[in-house]
């Protein structure tokens, strides 16, 4: 006999007016495995502003080192030099094939960081490999120097998307990735109700 799926199974369907669990599992931080933990290093401090808190000294994993966005928290990410680097990784794209992770998202307080962040990342020379608005985050996707992809954000207000997360989830406004046009963002979000359909 099958066991019986709870609303929260892998095999149950997700409904808009199911209800939300007040609290639940989040994601604590995430370990990179990099070729060059130096360049890694400069990505995630000088192009997203991640701070490093601390290190791991004499461990037998080698070099590993860890970033927080914010004094109120530990860690967000580390980061461990591999022993054995593969061959220069290729440009990620949101359809790869590799098995593992499609990209990480990275999300600014308020609207007006992620404008900041998006202008600091192109005046370095960080290319927009997609730039669009979701229907909950407005975004710009670009890669590390290990080819991770990196969706760089903030996050819109709830009542734009919190009346139909499904359609929400599933819009998406192409933008120029590119030039002055790529740092254009409007403020008259599209509102996603139980009537919205994808």
């Amino acid at each position: 006999m099958a066991a019986p799926t709870s609303p929260t199974s892998p095999t149950s369907s997700p409904s808009p007016s199911a209800p939300v669990r007040p609290s639940g599992p989040s994601v604590g931080h995430l370990v990179l495995n990099v070729r060059d933990i130096e360049a890694s290093h400069r990505f995630y401090t000088e192009a997203l502003g991640f701070e490093q808190c601390g290190a791991m000294v004499e461990s037998p994993i080698g070099d590993m080192r860890f970033y927080r966005g914010s004094p109120d928290t530990h860690h967000d990410l580390a980061l461990v030099q591999t022993k054995e680097p593969s061959t220069a990784p290729g440009q990620w794209s949101i359809m790869g094939t590799r098995v593992g992770i499609n990209h990480i998202a990275i999300s600014y307080p308020t609207r007006d960081e992620f404008l900041a962040r998006i202008k600091h990342l192109q005046d370095v020379g960080i290319e927009f490999l997609i730039r669009g608005n979701h229907g909950m985050t407005h975004s710009a996707y670009v890669q590390d120097p290990d080819g991770t992809g990196i969706e760089v954000l903030y996050d819109l207000p709830p009542g734009v998307w919190e009346g139909n997360v499904d359609a929400a989830l599933n819009f998406f406004e192409v933008l120029p990735n590119t030039g002055d046009e790529a740092l254009d963002d409007p403020t008259d979000y599209r509102r996603f109700s139980a009537s919205n359909s994808t």
